[in-house]
């Protein structure tokens, strides 16, 4: 029995070359998958970089992804991220209409209690920055659509396991090692 889909958060170290995401991509797309969310950045050591990508799927088929990621040459470490024990975080910009004094009252209430940032101020609108878990961006979008969402960027998911335990802890944490 595979189970029910849903979303899994994988943490990969690759070489950070040209094409390495091309191939880490393709590779999920070839699969059959959409992916959900990814991001990107390079590590302490410039030569390497650390994803963090959210595909939705059942075990059977999560399982089979995992394995043709760190069958990838530039792939160095594959970690699956337990949603339930991690530190899930995302970055929103969200420019809100704001075309009177009132409307920006309100949303800089609501960028208060979300313990979010106006990080610019136009005539007619307001930039936020918000970080937090998904769920929380969600209920800040649900909240000020009324006035009008006149453009948005997200990082999309980046995720830690709690504790002392890294991706470099391969008997704890269930890394596969490349080689």
């Amino acid at each position: 029995m595979s189970g029910e889909a849903k979303d899994q958060i994988f943490a990969l170290i690759v070489e950070n070359k040209p094409g390495v995401l091309f191939r880490v991509t393709n590779m999920i797309r070839r699969r059959g998958f959409n992916i959900e969310s990814i991001t990107v950045g390079t590590l302490a050591d410039p030569s390497l970089s650390r994803m963090t990508i959210v595909i939705r799927g059942d075990e059977r088929e999560v399982s089979q992804v995992m394995k043709n990621l760190y069958k990838l040459v530039e792939t160095v470490r594959v970690a699956r991220i337990p949603e339930e024990s991690s530190v899930l975080r995302e970055l929103a910009l969200i420019k809100v209409k704001a075309s009177n004094p009132q409307a920006r009252a309100d949303i800089l209430n609501y960028a208060q209690i979300f313990r979010a940032r106006i990080v610019d101020v136009a005539e007619d609108a307001l930039t936020v920055e918000i970080t937090g878990e998904s769920r929380k961006i969600d209920a800040f979008l649900n909240i000020v659509k009324g006035f009008g969402v006149k453009e948005m960027a997200r990082t999309g998911i980046t995720a830690l396991v709690r504790g002392g335990k890294t991706i470099e802890d391969e008997d704890k944490f269930g890394v596969v090692r490349h080689g």
